[in-house]
């Protein structure tokens, strides 16, 4: 009986060994255009001439399906991400009676990814050139981080298209070139040639209180992209639309937007475009999202806000329940 304890314990120990040995299956390369990867409702594609060259832009087109009370929703995403992940918020709106549209913009998610001089003015017109195709003449529209400087813009393009205005978390609301120090596109470029599984990983968990496995998604998703023989391209829109964003402030605008803006604010995000740049002595004065928006929604002519403590960079996340709350109950005004 010993020896039969001792062929057992031996035989384990070899099948353990053998198993732990397997090799860990890489990774998959993910086109930049998202190909294969399945978004929640049925992609679109409108096609674009921008600066010569022929693009395609993706979009969701989602009816209602609660009872249809007649509006429709334009949610616009933010840098690091693309339409899908709006799901939830597509998902709710729909069950209270709204037809939502949301866009990939140009240069991110299932959208073509052109060498571009973009422009949030682009952005804006090509989102509304998806509206006009769709026949949709009064929209609300929602932006969260980037998505609310294009929203913000958006609203100020097309006031007889903007109905009401949605900021989550938006970045922008400072002028990050006057404290970030400015950097060429073609350096931008080469960080982003450099990017990292790990990096982008904890870049990510700066947006939350409390990361979740869920949310690595999010950090899988872009890390694949860098694995296709296209990704020097997308590297390259990444550096264009993050030198748009330091080049292009809307915050100076606000005064301007003359519809109504609910602003939702995660109250523990310290998001900076460019945070990397400034001295760290320097950057507990910025990014403090608690001042900030406090500050928009003075700047605001009829602004409501909605703070939402022990909430970081992406409330539709972290806090589904109070966002879809706070959300619905501006509109139901």
């Amino acid at each position: 009986m010993p020896v039969q304890r001792l062929l057992l314990a031996l035989f384990l120990v070899l099948c353990s060994t053998s198993a732990s040995a397997q090799p860990t299956k890489p990774p998959e390369a993910l086109g930049i255009a998202l190909e294969g990867y399945p978004y929640p409702y049925p992609v679109r594609f409108l096609p674009l001439t921008l600066q010569g060259q022929d693009v395609r832009m993706a979009y969701m087109d989602v009816q209602p399906t609660g009872k249809a009370n007649g509006r429709t929703v334009l949610l616009l995403h933010g840098k690091n991400f693309f339409g899908a992940y709006w799901k939830d918020t597509i998902r709710a709106l729909s069950q209270a009676g709204y037809r939502v549209v949301v866009p990939d913009q140009v240069g991110f998610g299932k959208s073509s990814k052109p060498a571009l001089d973009y422009s949030f003015h682009t952005l804006a017109n090509n989102t509304k050139q998806v509206l006009d195709t769709l026949g949709v003449s009064k929209v609300i529209v929602i932006g969260h981080s980037m998505g609310g400087m294009l929203a913000t813009r958006f609203a100020r393009l097309f006031p007889e298209t903007t109905t009401h205005l949605v900021l989550e978390n938006p970045i922008g609301l400072e002028d990050y070139r006057f404290f970030v120090p400015w950097r060429s596109t073609e350096e931008l470029y080469r960080d982003q040639l450099g990017a990292t599984e790990e990096g982008m990983r904890k870049y990510q968990k700066t947006y939350y209180v409390t990361w979740r496995p869920e949310y690595d998604e999010y950090v899988q998703v872009p890390f694949r992209q860098t694995l296709s023989g296209d990704y020097p391209r997308l590297a390259w829109v990444s550096a264009a639309t993050e030198q748009m964003i330091y080049q292009q402030p809307v915050v100076h605008e606000f005064p301007l937007v003359k519809v109504p803006v609910l602003l939702v604010i995660g109250q523990a995000d310290r998001t900076v475009v460019g945070r990397g740049r400034v001295p760290p002595e320097l950057l507990p004065q910025f990014g403090q999202y608690p001042e900030l928006g406090k500050r928009a929604a003075k700047a605001f002519p009829n602004a409501t806000l909605v703070e939402l403590p022990n909430v970081g960079h992406i409330p539709h996340f972290e806090a589904p329940e109070k966002w879809h709350q706070a959300l619905l109950g501006f509109l139901a005004k």
